[in-house]
């Protein structure tokens, strides 16, 4: 205990010293009477030339902000004042020039009659972790940027109540949910109800036994709307390794699903095309031999009128036999297209008188053009693209027999399309009708043959496009052609 008494001043004063922190004691006017060498080294100056000096006027003298020298003051006036501690962060310049984030501790020392004796300020060098979490914020800012830039991708998680926690930008884009809006709700708005009863718990209990899954689900946007997605699930951990959620990260695959229907539709259309000249070569032979044989027949004036009606029966349907011969040959070999360059808004005013030549519903159809004025020409044959555009004119008169409107629209797509809509607000088509409506023979009237908008099709092909349909029952169906710019 004696030589612990001996030594105690010596032994305080050296760990004071040694500090790796700036330890400064001043007395209530602020003025230093003790430092340490960590001080002698930031001032650059000697313990004698140091205290006595103002410790506000001897480290914040550099300071180019002297609102930042009053804020301190008050804050060293506050502890004085109420007796008790406070903190605060400034810069300082060392003798490099370099500057230094220290937090200071300010603690006010009291005397045995509880009169203030001095004030004492440990200020702790911060500047390599202020650098780190800085670094660390541009990190997360550049990962958020890069979440945020892929659009394929949705990154959401949920605890394990089931509820988002975290809702990306990616997220925002793929669902239409803003975060704010979204956030603390259940996962299963983003699935159906069957999916939510029936699939989702399936994907979780995976993700608990092997700690990921995927697979290959409809999920829907905030307005209803279903869509394919790629979703992989992970497990969320905490620092301990314990589950606390769920990551999902969900890929949008309608543009590939599209592209696969387009693949499986032109080899099936090609199947078919193939059958049906062999079909046709082999139909058109007897069909001949029969027309051929009923005029001969018809030409003879002995005939029974009930005779000469059933033989011109006979020979209406020969007739309609061959024009489906016709077409069947016209849908498999398919003429190449003639092209030229062509404006598509003069193609489409050039159909509109074609249509009085077809049989129309006697139905009030009002006719409406949106047609872009800066349309860019594109590559096509006149004749055949006449075809298409009649034919679907026609399917949508034919789809409101009690009137309606039918809307046509050209515009350029994403500087490389012309697109063109041609819509109608009719009966519209069902879903699981959708899938087939390009298919040869597919067709949902009485009396047709299902080749019209297989010859469409084909022809838009060929000149280097693509078809699509959507249709909502009750309310009408849209057809949207993009062709390529010249």
């Amino acid at each position: 205990m004696d030589i612990f008494n001996k030594y105690s001043t010596d032994f305080i004063n050296k760990i004071i010293d040694d500090a790796n922190v700036l330890i400064i004691y001043a007395n209530p006017a602020g003025d230093i009477s003790v430092c340490n060498k960590k001080v002698e080294d930031i001032v650059a100056a000697k313990k004698s030339e140091i205290t006595g000096n103002n410790w506000l006027d001897l480290l914040y003298k550099n300071n180019n902000t002297p609102t930042k020298q009053q804020m301190f003051k008050a804050i060293m006036d506050d502890s004085i004042k109420y007796r008790r501690p406070n903190n605060f962060e400034g810069l300082i310049t060392d003798r490099q020039n370099k500057e230094h984030l220290i937090f200071w501790s300010i603690t006010p020392i009291l005397s045995a009659a509880n009169e203030l004796d001095g004030i004492l300020l440990i200020g702790n060098d911060i500047t390599e972790s202020k650098e780190r979490e800085e670094s660390l914020k541009k990190i997360d800012e550049t990962l958020k940027n890069i979440f945020s830039s892929i659009k394929e991708y949705a990154l959401y998680v949920v605890n394990l109540d089931g509820n988002i926690t975290y809702f990306g930008m990616g997220s925002e884009m793929m669902f239409g949910w803003l975060k704010n809006d979204i956030i603390f709700k259940h996962v299963s708005l983003l699935h159906s109800q069957d999916d939510a009863i029936n699939k989702l718990p399936i994907v979780l209990e995976q993700v608990r036994n092997f700690g990921q899954y995927e697979t290959e689900i409809d999920l829907i946007k905030k307005d209803g709307t279903t869509f394919p997605v790629i979703l992989t699930a992970n497990k969320f951990l905490d620092t301990a390794g314990a589950l606390i959620g769920y990551i999902f990260i969900a890929k949008d695959i309608t543009e590939r699903k599209k592209l696969e229907r387009q693949i499986i539709q032109s080899e099936k259309l090609a199947a078919i095309g193939q059958l049906a000249a062999g079909m046709a070569h082999e139909i058109n032979n007897p069909v001949f031999v029969i027309s051929g044989r009923l005029e001969m027949t018809l030409e003879q004036k002995r005939l029974a009128q009930n005779v000469r009606q059933t033989l011109t029966t006979i020979k209406e349907q020969a007739e309609r036999i061959r024009k489906l011969v016709d077409q069947l040959l016209k849908f498999s070999r398919s003429a190449p297209p003639r092209f030229v360059t062509l404006n598509i808004n003069e193609v489409i005013e050039s159909v509109m008188p074609l249509l009085a030549f077809h049989k129309l519903p006697e139905a009030k159809i009002e006719i409406t053009k949106d047609l872009a004025r800066d349309i860019l020409p594109i590559k096509g044959d006149l004749n055949q693209l006449q075809e298409v555009f009649v034919n679907l004119c026609l399917n949508a008169y034919q789809a409101m027999p009690q009137g309606g409107r039918l809307n046509i629209k050209t515009s350029n797509l994403q500087n490389q399309y012309a697109q063109i809509q041609i819509g109608d607000t009719g009966c519209g088509i069902k879903e699981e009708n959708l899938r087939n409506i390009f298919m040869p023979f597919f067709s949902t009237k009485k009396e047709g043959t299902g080749l019209g908008l297989s010859i469409c099709y084909n022809i838009i092909k060929n000149h280097h496009g693509t078809m699509e349909v959507t249709s909502q029952l009750g309310c009408g169906t849209v057809f949207a052609i993009k062709l390529p710019f010249a």
